[in-house]
């Protein structure tokens, strides 16, 4: 069989387990729909967050920026780490105890005000449609590639098949489908880098085959170092962006981890608090090994594709490069007239890159670049549909809840049935699908650049808020509303001014009008300590809250 004949067996029949599982676990009642009744084992649950939480951009934008991006790469490695370990520690628990399954549900009972409750609401809906976004652009690219169709195609397909299982499950059905996804998209992941890693280096484990030498004693890293600057790039190994930059989007990607909505509600999934904290550490397990063999795929990738590509005919490029140029996620420009494919080079040092490879394809073209076996690249066509897929259902839920739950029936319908507000959140799910399609159609950049953006929203709107309401029982409505409103408003203008206004928005690297140095992505730094520096004052100048609201903060904060 082909590729494409083992894609759609893959795929076909990794879909078909999803929707099996959605079908014997659909929610019933409320409390499945929202968090899986409270039944979820800390081992499951430990797998569906690893499962939620490597997303597209985990499966495959990661290592293709790190391929691309070098040791810039780095931060988002050492962002999502360090932030689902901040989440797991510091937050997660408290909030488990405190009994609300969304944010915006935990924001407007702990300040007693349905207005802090709407601005959660409208704060949870715009990052998780900026995360979905990327998610839906992930489908499309792997669809576009192995089904050879159009990207938005692809999306489409995608959309179908989140909505099956979204709309019917609810979280019950997601929880156990994403179970059956993590197990997909690691298997996915981590049989190529084996079968990569013993080709490059004769070592079949990937961590240990990225600090490897040659015969002759040649690190695989220097390897690369020195093929990447004789084509008149800079060193794979070593920082270029501006400190300041590494250090806000570092803590842009760690803050607003723990302020991600999607993730904090798989917590609400388990009977207890302490099963809370257990899965917290099993999906910390699971995560790391996808995590730890990113950067071995990223130097296989950029390895094999400098070793097979440049300096050579167009003509004469094999299949794969072929068919992701067909689907416009490979561009060529014969910018010297010669008919080879280069990329800068010493003889041209003036001259604009002729090949233009879009860095979410690395990890899918990978397999085909080293020549595997057919079966192995349709398996990574189906994990990658399994990480874009496992997330983007996580997200549809966390807007379902929000509009249904939090905006219908605790504030405009508290009297809603119970039928009522299942029915209205298998609605809003419906709606959000349809939206979500139409961003990963028309994304606001690749997949890996669109979550961070979304990181940035939610650590400058909800982690001042969720941070200081578990540790200081005198931050008020006042100082939440105020801060979350700063720090999300700004956050977003800037994003979208720099992607879409700014003169300079097209040139490559940094952009000079850029403030202090900081791009879009690490804004969200900026934008939180701007939340803080506002709410905090805004809290001493105002009320402090009511003797209940404080003796609740108490109580999340004490053992049982």
């Amino acid at each position: 069989m082909d590729v494409q004949a083992w894609t759609f067996l893959l795929v076909g029949l990794s879909f078909a387990l999803y929707i099996g599982v959605a079908i014997l676990s659909r929610a019933s009642s409320t409390g499945e729909f929202y968090v899986a009744g409270k039944g979820v084992s800390p081992i499951a649950n430990g797998l569906a967050t690893a499962a939620d939480w490597m997303s597209a951009a985990s499966f495959i934008g990661m290592a293709g920026l790190i391929a691309f991006d070098g040791m810039d790469g780095s931060v988002y490695l050492m962002g999502w780490t360090g932030g689902y370990v901040l989440l797991a520690l510091l937050l997660a628990p408290y909030l488990r105890k405190f009994g609300k399954f969304t944010v915006p549900d935990f924001i407007g009972d702990r300040y007693g005000s349905q207005a802090a409750r709407l601005v959660a609401i409208i704060c949870a809906i715009f990052v998780s449609f900026t995360y979905i976004a990327g998610q839906m652009k992930g489908v499309g690219v792997v669809f576009s590639r192995f089904l050879e169709v159009e990207i938005h195609w692809g999306v489409i397909i995608g959309m179908v098949l989140v909505f099956f299982y979204a709309v019917l499950g609810g979280m019950k059905g997601i929880t156990y489908t994403q179970v059956a996804q993590y197990c997909v998209l690691i298997f996915a992941y981590t049989i190529p880098a084996v079968f990569l890693a013993f080709m490059v280096t004769g070592n079949p484990v990937p961590q240990l085959a990225l600090g490897s030498t040659d015969e002759g004693g040649i690190g695989l890293l220097q390897k690369l170092d020195g093929m990447l600057t004789d084509l008149g790039f800079k060193n794979y190994t070593e920082y270029h962006k501006n400190t300041l930059d590494i250090v806000c989007i570092t803590a842009a990607l760690m803050l607003g981890t723990a302020g991600l909505p999607h993730v904090i509600i798989r917590f609400f999934t388990v009977k207890r608090v302490r099963d809370a904290r257990s899965s917290a550490g099993w999906a910390l397990l699971f995560i790391a090994v996808l995590y730890t063999t990113a950067p071995a795929i990223a130097v296989f990738a950029r390895t094999n594709l400098l070793a097979t590509v440049p300096g050579t005919a167009h003509v004469d490029q094999p299949g794969w490069f072929k068919t992701w140029e067909d689907v416009g996620l490979i561009k060529w420009n014969d910018l010297d007239g010669d008919g080879i494919v280069t990329h800068v080079g010493k003889s041209h040092p003036t001259m604009a890159n002729e090949l233009v490879i879009d860095k979410d394809i690395m990890v899918l073209a990978n397999p085909e670049i080293a020549g595997l076996p057919d079966w192995v690249i349709a398996l990574v066509a189906a994990g990658g549909l399994a990480a874009a897929l496992s997330t983007a259902a996580g997200l549809l839920m966390v807007i379902s809840s929000a509009v249904s739950h939090d905006l219908v029936k605790r504030t405009f319908r508290p009297n809603i049935s119970e039928r009522g507000e299942l029915l209205a959140a298998r609605i809003a799910a419906s709606v959000a699908v349809i939206c979500a399609g139409l961003l990963g159609i028309w994304p606001p950049g690749f997949v890996t650049q669109v979550v961070a953006f979304a990181f940035g929203l939610a650590a400058s709107s909800f982690f001042p808020a969720i941070l200081l309401g578990i540790f200081w029982k005198r931050f008020n409505v006042a100082g939440a509303v105020s801060g979350m409103l700063c720090g999300i408003i700004f956050t977003a203008a800037y994003i979208i001014w720099f992607k879409y206004f700014d003169p300079n928005r097209s040139i490559e690297g940094p952009n000079p009008n850029w403030w202090f140095g900081i791009s879009p992505e690490g804004i969200g730094t900026l934008g939180m300590l701007l939340n803080f520096v506002v709410a905090i004052p805004v809290a001493l100048l105002t009320p402090p809250p009511s003797r209940e609201i404080q003796d609740l903060v108490e109580h999340i904060r004490t053992p049982a």
